[in-house]
């Protein structure tokens, strides 16, 4: 595929270039983020006046263009959709076991231990706690958005709480999971910006009023999955561009990789393919770029094979 996206995707049919999309801007903010993860606003600006280049480096030392549990575990996840065509707790926390055991650049305390939780209960859902209200599981729900799409929303939240349980059983966490995912698949199939803020953001501040981010800008957010949220919704709503999203939330600073990979996702699929600047994509991992663009295209061409299933397929 060399540096750019293939040119066949670009001139096909506009769902599936929204998928690539969205799946392409996940890794990008991914990407961009993970350099000022953990820097404060005042940090970054001070270093690099505007962060706006895909260079590497941060707390983890990644070469530039790598990307971190975002990405990875989104590309898990999807491939066990794909290699199964169904999405089932179990199959997805063993390749979740499985991509721990890859000894990836980073892994959340949250993700962990949902991980050790099932191999040593072989129970695929962890328990409900107050402290599983991280982004782990919203980061990484992407390939559920694209397999699911045009499905009934009760299956497409089951489905969500089939990998996102796993490690983060909260109610928060799934709120805003099922509204970032609700509003990509409505992005996906056209509909606009203020229809996504009007539709699925205003019932989810409605029934959890600490998600309303109508109010002081969030600076340095953590990865507690409320934070997060409103700080991505604010970029998302006052910003017009893909590259303009993700160049002001991830100078917020703070859980900047994971930020920038739900912003990436959701700016991937209100933004037109080729809206995305192609030095980022010539920057990110040529690997990781063609992962994406397969998946995302492979998952949109297998939905009406995939089904959900609960049970455990070794039994």
């Amino acid at each position: 595929m060399g540096n750019k996206l293939s040119a066949t995707v670009i001139d096909s049919d506009m769902t599936i270039s929204k998928c690539i999309s969205s799946f392409v801007g996940l890794a990008i903010g991914d990407a961009l983020g993970a350099t000022v993860e953990f820097m404060t606003a005042n940090e970054i600006k001070s270093r690099y006046g505007v962060h706006n280049k895909i260079i590497g480096g941060g707390w983890l030392r990644l070469p530039a263009g790598k990307v971190t549990d975002d990405t990875s575990m989104s590309l898990a996840l999807g491939q066990t959709i794909i290699e199964t065509q169904r999405i089932n707790p179990y199959d997805i926390a063993h390749s979740f076991s499985h991509w721990l055991k890859s000894k990836p650049v980073d892994v959340g305390y949250t993700i962990r231990r949902g991980i050790q939780h099932f191999r040593s209960t072989n129970n695929p859902c962890s328990p409900e706690t107050d402290d599983a209200a991280g982004n782990g599981a919203c980061m990484r729900s992407l390939p559920i958005a694209i397999a699911m799409l045009n499905r009934e929303q009760n299956e497409v939240e089951k489905a969500l709480s089939y990998q996102s349980h796993i490690t983060h059983n909260n109610a928060l966490s799934d709120a805003a999971t099922c509204c970032v995912i609700k509003m990509i698949q409505m992005a996906i199939l056209g509909k606009d910006l203020d229809e996504l803020f009007d539709g699925p953001v205003a019932d989810l501040i409605n029934d959890y009023p600490e998600f309303n981010f109508y109010t002081s800008a969030i600076t340095n957010p953590s990865g507690y999955i409320v934070d997060t949220v409103r700080a991505v919704f604010q970029s998302l709503s006052t910003t017009d561009s893909f590259e303009s999203c993700l160049t002001d939330i991830v100078n917020r600073g703070g859980d900047a990789d994971t930020t920038g990979a739900i912003a990436g996702m959701l700016a991937g699929s209100i933004y037109e393919l080729n809206e995305i600047p192609q030095d980022w994509l010539n920057s990110l991992d040529q690997e990781i770029l063609q992962h994406c663009e397969y998946q995302a295209t492979k998952l949109h061409e297998l939905r009406p094979n995939i089904h959900l299933s609960e049970t455990n397929p070794l039994i």
